[in-house]
Parts: C-alpha cells; sequence; structure tokens
C-alpha cells in the first residue's frame, strides 16, 4: 500500500532519545553487567514545534533539543497526530495535576519514558519503543545500575530559563 499521506491538520509527533550516561553505560556495561546496553535512555516528545518531557521538576517544555544534554542521541518518528495543540495543552495540564506531578517522578518506574510512553499513545495511539521504557528497572536493579544512580539522579536536563509548559511564552 501507498505511504499513508498525513491528512491536512495531521501533525509529526517525534520521540527524542538521549542517552543519560553519555556513552559510559556502552562502554562499562560488558564489564559490569555482562551484557551490552547501548545507553541509559531519557525521552521527551516533540510536537508542535516543541519538546515535552517529565522529571522531578513535573512537565517541563523548550525548545527542540533545547535540554542541558544537548542534541538526541537519535530521533524516531511516531506518526502523526490529529489532536489540537489547545486540546493537547489540557490534556498536559491535567496530566501535570495527577499522574505527572514532579513529587511522583520515580527513576526507576514513573520517569520521562512513561511520560512519553503515556503521551505517544494519547497523540499517535501507539507507544514508544520496549527497548526504552524497559530499561530502567532491568538495569538500575543490578549493582552497576546502584553504582550509577547517584550520577543519573543528578543529572540536570532543564534548560536554563526553561519552564513549566504552561508558563512557557504565554503563546495563545
Amino acid at each position: 500500500p501507498m505511504e499513508a499521506q498525513a491528512a491536512p491538520g495531521a501533525r509529526p509527533v517525534r520521540l527524542y532519545v538521549y542517552d543519560l550516561s553519555r556513552g559510559l553505560a556502552r562502554r562499562l556495561s560488558p564489564v559490569m553487567l555482562g551484557k551490552q546496553l547501548e545507553g541509559i535512555w531519557h525521552s521527551g516528545i516533540v510536537v508542535y514545534e516543541e519538546e515535552f518531557f517529565y522529571g522531578s521538576g513535573g512537565i517541563t517544555s523548550c525548545q527542540p533539543g533545547g535540554t542541558l544534554l544537548g542534541p538526541p542521541d537519535s530521533v524516531m518518528d511516531l506518526g502523526n497526530t490529529e489532536v489540537t495543540e489547545d486540546i493537547f495543552m489540557e490534556y498536559l495540564a491535567s496530566l501535570g495535576e495527577s499522574m505527572f506531578r514532579g513529587s511522583s517522578y520515580n527513576l526507576f518506574d514513573h520517569n520521562c519514558n512513561t511520560f512519553s510512553n503515556e503521551v505517544a499513545q494519547f497523540l499517535t495511539g501507539k507507544k514508544i519503543p520496549s527497548f526504552i521504557t524497559d530499561l530502567p528497572s532491568e538495569v538500575l536493579s543490578t549493582p552497576f545500575g546502584q553504582a550509577l544512580r547517584p550520577i543519573l539522579d543528578s543529572v540536570q536536563i532543564q534548560p536554563p530559563g526553561g519552564g513549566e509548559f504552561n508558563r512557557h511564552g504565554g503563546r495563545s
């Protein structure tokens, strides 16, 4: 079948993926874990020309690739969405007051990838790849993961001047 043409009003949805360990996991995992890990993944959803992600500060947005992690290690196309920006912002506001408060953040099981997965399903009906969502619990439960944990917990992602999305630049 031919490639589905994006309907008018459809907006592309992308997943930006970052290695929080900046190559450490790739280099050290064969020795420390006895298996190869490509990275310890942080992800954000890019839609409507903004990148949305979740961390201990709650849901945040910035320019795509504008976090302190620099450019993403990979970009995945998740498809298109018909959801309007207004509806999406309302949806994020409700997530930010419920499941995805900053205080609910947990590196092991309620993290940026949980958020990306939730948002991807809302926008496109599809999940993000499981190798991203499965990683933390699998790795962090090992001694290697425990050793990495203080490093991962201390990684600053939020850009200077980045704010909670709903205060973002007052666009209307």
